[in-house]
């Protein structure tokens, strides 16, 4: 499938399943030659067409594309710059992890699905505003070299796979994660913490074990 045609669709998927509101999030991948495919800027998800979508090199020059790209596309190439294994990042906007953006809180592997798809802890990013290189090195110290998410102060969450489909499930799992550590929160609670032990384990069962043999 046409990378771009990935971008297009996924785009939908971002509005439709709640993950940002009107234009705001973005969403890029990383093809296998190298080149970045990223969502314009300040466009409607449900009217973008392959045409709209910029392809670039990592170092940013534009190889086709004749739209502003998104205004966060360094944050989008200084993640792919420092972590090779990533082919798809997503910039969301959801609403219980951005609270605890806002209150400049990490979110702790508190479920099993976290534990699994979360990589690590997901801590937030120093603030810095929308669009600056200042927010794209704050973004990639946050992510580390383990987690798959991070939270942007105030802002957002940046979900990251080795491609669209694992993105997408990391975001749903951040939120979901987010969701719950919130209700434990709001009745006074604490969580039980999983071991780093098990957490382990729970990785090594689902890069190893579950599912189908490939």
């Amino acid at each position: 499938m046409d990378m771009r045609e990935v971008l297009v669709e996924a785009g939908k998927k971002l509005i439709r399943e709640g993950f940002t509101v009107e234009t705001w999030g973005n969403i890029s991948v990383r093809d296998n030659e190298g080149l970045v495919y990223i969502t314009p800027s300040g466009m409607d998800y449900e009217d973008c067409t392959v045409d709209d979508m910029v392809v670039m090199t990592i170092d940013k020059k534009t190889v086709s594309g004749a739209r502003r790209p998104s205004i966060e596309t360094d944050l989008h190439l200084e993640v792919y710059k420092a972590r090779p294994e990533v082919k798809a990042i997503v910039h969301t906007h959801p609403i219980a992890s951005t609270v605890f953006s806002c209150m400049g809180e990490s979110i702790p592997l508190i479920i099993d699905e976290a534990a699994q798809a979360l990589g690590g802890e997901v801590r937030t990013a120093a603030y810095a505003l929308p669009g600056t290189i200042e927010l794209a090195h704050n973004c990639v110290k946050a992510l580390g070299d383990k987690s798959n998410a991070c939270l942007l102060q105030s802002h957002g969450a940046v979900c990251v796979a080795c491609n669209m489909k694992g993105a997408f499930k990391v975001a749903k799992v951040l939120e979901m994660t987010a969701k719950v550590y919130f209700r434990i929160r709001s009745i006074g609670g604490n969580f039980i913490p999983l071991s780093d032990e098990n957490i382990c384990a729970m990785q090594d069962f689902v890069a190893c074990k579950y599912g189908q043999p490939k």
